[in-house]
């Protein structure tokens, strides 16, 4: 019986010493989530900056871009460079309802379709269909950055 009660106390002991999963969390790719953070930050880092970037926001908010599929860590250190948040950011494929995929063979397109359908830029898409439609969004951002004021 004493053993058995010396096996439990060690059993519990060992489940306090051991350190605690970092909380997950969730991004789809291409969108943010805002997080706080706890007080005393002084720096973030992001593990894989491909999967996620973040954004340190004033009054302690933090902004996670989900920019590739797969996971990463961000870590958030105080002044004297002691860890005081370890999470696992997971970046996730779009949930949307809007969101149709086409395969052509083993050619891949993504459309958004809201209402009407329209090419999307989505990682995975054959590099052709991806290049075209990448091209054409950075054409059309650049000539709204130049465009004229309205009167």
């Amino acid at each position: 019986m004493r053993r058995g009660f010396l096996l439990l106390g060690v059993v519990v002991a060992a489940a306090f010493a051991a350190p605690a999963r970092a909380d997950t969390v969730d991004v789809n790719l291409d969108q943010a989530k805002v997080m706080r953070l706890p007080e005393r930050v002084a720096t973030i880092i992001i593990g894989n900056p491909l999967i996620a970037d973040a954004s340190l926001q004033s009054g302690g908010i933090i902004v996670i871009t989900g920019k590739g599929y797969g996971s990463t860590n961000l870590l958030a250190l105080d002044r004297q460079g002691r860890v005081v948040m370890d999470k696992t950011i997971q970046v996730s494929g779009p949930s949307r309802q809007d969101v149709v995929v086409v395969y052509k063979g083993i050619d891949r397109e993504t459309y958004s379709c809201a209402p009407e359908c329209a090419p999307r830029i989505t990682l995975g898409d054959t590099p052709a269909y991806f290049g075209a439609v990448l091209g054409q969004t950075g054409t059309r951002n650049g000539s709204a950055g130049t465009a004229p004021a309205a009167k």
